[in-house]
């Protein structure tokens, strides 16, 4: 049983345990074609059994309080769960969330789901778009939604069926939507790009919109997408004609020669780490001409002061304990990256003493010189220390930043590890300050789900689980309370607003730093 005994996981059984709110009734407003229905060709993988000794360590663990029995609800003392919207029957697999006024827009393998959430503690659906294709990652500006298709379709409609990638007519890509009646979204557009569209990232300007699709060549299974595949494609959407939106470039991000392109090779060169054969994510930072990408085997830094032609201006890569760049975060003054290590594919048990806490990690960087001479320089891993049984999978994911003047806070999504909220301020010593998360959800099995993306969003802590649904979460800490007067009319994380930049309003600067714990 030590692989699941942390000094922190007995503390945890002396904090507040909350059980989950009660499911939210809500109508749902279909868009699309009525024909649409849920795709099973698009759902992970079933799970995979453990063995008898596991699932008997796992039963153990429960019994004694190590970690949270099945499905149960705990949590810091300074976070209260307001509210659970449960799945539905035309719901699939959660993942991306965005924000615009007093709506959330909650991607998932079906399509997405609209949030009214003037009322956080009882958030109501105000429309349900069916419109298969994983991952389904949502972003939105002004009028616009934008959905990422990344599995092999029979077309471009709401209607399509999954099919093998060695059909011809297979579609994958960028959908966008007309959102200017919210509850009822119109599809306008659809956007074919190389490999799909994994996630993606806007960058906004005040006629257009630039879309970075982030995709990479995943294995041979996929004979059209294939190394070197070391680029992003770049899509132009016009703001009131998006019928016409077009790829416009495809920057080659990791220029070389041979067959797999200029990017890490990966293994066996560097055993357990993924050849880079794009980018996984990418998030920029506009007020700064900043980009951060998280490509496979690479993370990047890029100047992308020319949103059609970003320029790669630093690179690094960590073949000791990064497996897999998964997606980046700034801090306010763009002086510090965090970047994920998506260690065993979102689907592993990686949160537990056999991995390690340096693996599956954040890796914090800063970025020191000026200019086009910025370099990203490695000063530290963040890990949650809270660990998972081996039936849960675990690793870190989706966060953004808490707009706190003078601190680096941020909220984090670790699958079934919960969230986390953390701070690194003091970028070589990072320390968590408040979590939540739900104990496993079965005991024989390793089953994929928990928490895909936690986001703070005007006062609250939005998280999108796979399988319970979207929760809405309060966090109450002195360290953090200023963030609650922050308030910012649009948020798509992977484009990182300047949150002070608009903000008018006596600003308390003052911070007690003692007796953080």
């Amino acid at each position: 049983m030590t692989s699941l005994r942390t000094t922190h996981a007995r503390r945890r059984r002396r904090l507040a345990v909350a059980t989950a709110a009660a499911g939210l009734l809500a109508t749902l407003l279909t868009a699309g074609p009525a024909a649409a229905t849920p795709d099973p060709g698009d759902v992970p993988a079933a799970p995979e059994s453990v063995s008898a000794q596991t699932e008997a360590e796992v039963r153990a663990a429960i019994r004694s309080g190590e970690i949270p029995g099945v499905d149960q609800v705990v949590h810091s003392a300074n976070i209260t769960h307001l509210a659970n919207v449960p799945h539905d029957a035309f719901t699939g697999i959660n993942s991306d969330l965005a924000f615009q006024g007093k709506y959330a827009f909650s991607g998932n393998y079906d399509g997405f789901r609209v949030f009214d959430i003037s009322n956080p503690k009882a958030p109501v659906t105000v429309a349900q778009v069916l419109c298969p294709g994983a991952q389904n990652d949502v972003s939105v500006s002004g009028d616009l939604l934008f959905l990422s298709t990344d599995s092999s379709r029979s077309d471009s409609s709401c209607s399509s069926t999954s099919q093998p990638a060695t059909e011809k007519s297979s579609w994958e890509g960028m959908k966008i939507f007309d959102i200017s009646d919210v509850r009822n979204p119109r599809y306008v557009a659809a956007v074919e790009t190389a490999c799909g569209s994994h996630t993606h990232t806007l960058v906004p300007e005040r006629r257009n919109v630039y879309v970075y699709v982030s995709s990479y060549a995943p294995s041979a299974a996929f004979p059209d997408c294939q190394p070197p595949h070391d680029g992003i494609s770049i899509i132009k959407v016009p703001r009131k004609a998006p019928e016409k939106a077009a790829v416009v470039t495809f920057p080659v991000l990791f220029p070389g020669e041979g067959p797999d392109g200029g990017g890490n090779p990966g293994g066996p060169t560097n055993p357990g780490v993924s050849k880079t054969t794009g980018c996984h994510d990418i998030t920029v930072l506009p007020s700064k001409d900043l980009a951060a990408g998280a490509c496979m085997g690479d993370g990047i830094l890029m100047n992308i002061e020319d949103p059609e032609n970003p320029k790669v201006i630093d690179r690094v890569q960590d073949n000791v304990n990064f497996a897999f760049w998964h997606s980046a975060t700034f801090n306010q003054k763009a002086n510090k990256v965090v970047f994920t290590d998506e260690l065993g594919g979102g689907v592993g048990a990686t949160c537990n003493e056999r991995t390690g806490p340096n693996r599956g990690a954040d890796g914090i960087y800063d970025v020191v010189g000026k200019g086009d001479q910025r370099k990203l320089v490695f000063r530290s891993y963040f890990k949650i220390d809270r660990h998972q049984a081996d039936t849960e999978n675990c690793v870190a994911h989706n966060g953004s930043l808490i707009p706190v003047k003078g601190r680096d806070i941020m909220v984090q999504a670790w699958y079934q590890g919960g969230l986390s909220v953390w701070d690194f301020t003091d970028s070589a010593k990072p320390r968590e300050i408040a979590y939540f998360e739900r104990g496993p959800l079965t005991t024989d099995k390793l089953t994929t789900g928990g928490s895909w993306s936690a986001y703070y969003y005007n006062g609250h802590i939005y998280s999108n689980d796979e399988r319970k649904g979207f929760d809405v979460l309060r966090l109450d800490d002195r360290r953090t309370d200023a963030a609650k007067r922050v308030r910012m009319h649009e948020l798509n994380v992977q484009t990182q607003p300047d949150y002070f930049d608009d903000y008018d309003d006596d600003y308390d600067d003052d911070y007690d730093d003692e007796d953080d714990d």
